[in-house]
């Protein structure tokens, strides 16, 4: 019963925290790579309408993903280059804005000059900066943000260069977090793990993590 106490006084924090963060709203086009400098499992985003993110400053990097029909051809698959975007989080939401991308010509002008807004859940332009990062043969984009944001360019983040504890959460982190559903209790809770985002969940592993070790 003490047990259960604490865990329900952390899922209140949790609930009263996410009050005062930023809801970072992914629309099925956008695959998020890198996240304040850290890799984001695509698996944590899967079927998630966003990401909560504390307030203050942040750092994406990602690609627009699109497929479309042309006559007389397959089903054609266009991927952008990696756009990164840094903007300080003040809303309760943030949505990346894409223009029509629903041909050949849409996808061409913006890959000459991408086009696309943040925007606040009243539909105000939020303040960033902007860039694109050249891809890389390795694929590593966390290790393409570390060098990115140690020269000093446009959209870079020195500090999101340094080493730390990630953002994204694996699965055989999530696992650890794995509660024998006997107990009403137990069941009441797993359900709440199941419903909430990726962040909420980090923060809820961070904290458990602690009173175990406490």
């Amino acid at each position: 019963m003490k047990l259960f106490k604490v865990i329900t006084g952390l899922v209140i924090m949790l609930i009263v925290s996410s009050v005062q963060a930023t809801t970072l709203k992914l629309s099925a086009d956008i695959d998020l790579l890198v996240l304040d400098g850290h890799k984001i499992s695509g698996s944590l985003l899967k079927g998630a309408d966003g990401l909560e993110l504390e307030r203050g400053e942040h750092q994406l990097l990602f690609r627009v993903e699109k497929s479309f029909h042309i006559p007389a051809h397959s089903p054609v698959t266009w991927i952008s280059a990696p756009q990164i975007v840094t903007f300080t989080a003040r809303s309760r939401s943030v949505l990346i804005q894409l223009p029509p991308l629903a041909s050949v010509r849409e996808v061409r002008m913006f890959d000459r000059k991408p086009q696309f807004t943040l925007v606040d859940e009243k539909g105000g332009e939020i303040a960033n900066k902007r860039d694109f990062l050249t891809v890389t043969t390795s694929g590593d984009f966390e290790q393409a943000m570390i060098h990115y944001n140690l020269n000093g360019e446009n959209a870079s983040v020195p500090r999101f260069a340094q080493p730390g504890k990630h953002t994204a959460l694996s699965a055989a982190q999530e696992q650890d977090l794995a509660l024998d559903r006997r107990s009403p209790a137990e069941r009441m809770l797993h359900l709440w793990y199941q419903q909430v985002d990726a962040a909420t969940r980090q923060r809820f592993i961070t904290l458990m993590k602690a009173l175990h070790t406490s």
